[in-house]
């Protein structure tokens, strides 16, 4: 039997507070995280993601504009905010993890703590995925899309946002079979309930993946919603060993 959670219950009005204060830090270091990245990072990082990407080697003909006064600046802080959270996410992760715990049982928290660098890791798989395959194809087929009677000159702050955009949902989807196993080591789910749902799961990762990506054509849905389903089966495997 799984031991009680220790601490001792808290009133509404404490939880409220224990809330508030985790915020605040989590707030505070995405604070200090936004200023490391003004001074030292965003240009780089800037430079990273609106540099062409190649697609097998070749690289793709890709000119970015800014469309108001303000665009490039409004774009960098933004860009800033994103590395910014994204430095800070070791004190975010920290701040959720010491506000749920106390509400875990004993083998809930070991869990929850194993669970944290494989679900990073994961992470950073699904970012090297969407960067490097995903994009591309994305940018090639909608480059093409108007023929040469057209002449592509995207918006550097549209451009950003879908690239973030791609990197941080694809980067999420790549999670699904860690979460699963995790889940299943705490008794929410198993691999037998999970198998049943493999057609759901086919049909949803098609339709997440005309979601996050912005082309209608099936080759790039398919780029996305195929290892997306890959995913969820490797996660069923995973709940059978857990």
């Amino acid at each position: 039997m799984s031991d009680p959670p220790q601490d001792r219950e808290m009133t509404i009005l404490e939880h409220l507070e224990e809330l508030r204060r985790r915020l605040v830090i989590a707030g505070l270091g995405t604070g200090a995280g936004l200023i490391i990245a003004v001074v030292f990072l965003t240009w780089p990082v800037m430079g990273l993601l609106t540099q062409p990407p190649t697609l097998l080697g070749e690289p793709l003909d890709l000119k970015l504009v800014a469309l108001r006064p303000t665009e490039t600046f409004v774009t960098f802080m933004k860009v800033s905010l994103a590395t910014g959270a994204a430095l800070a996410m070791p004190v975010i992760v920290s701040q959720v993890l010491l506000f749920i715990i106390p509400a875990l049982h004993k083998n809930e928290r070991r869990y929850l703590f194993l669970a944290v660098p494989f679900v990073t890791l994961a992470f950073l798989v699904g970012l090297a995925f969407s960067f490097f395959i995903v994009i591309p194809f994305a940018l090639r087929y909608l480059l093409a899309f108007g023929g040469s009677s057209i002449e592509a000159m995207w918006s550097i702050e549209e451009y950003l946002s879908f690239i973030t955009a791609l990197l941080f949902w694809i980067g999420v989807a790549f999670e699904t079979p860690i979460v699963l196993f995790f889940l299943a080591k705490l008794g929410v789910v198993d691999a037998k309930g999970l198998g049943r749902y493999r057609k759901y799961a086919l049909v949803g990762a098609f339709i997440v993946a005309a979601v996050i990506t912005p082309t209608p054509d099936p080759v790039n849905q398919a780029i996305v919603a195929i290892p997306m389903y890959l995913l969820y089966e490797l996660g069923v495997l995973l709940a059978r060993l857990a």
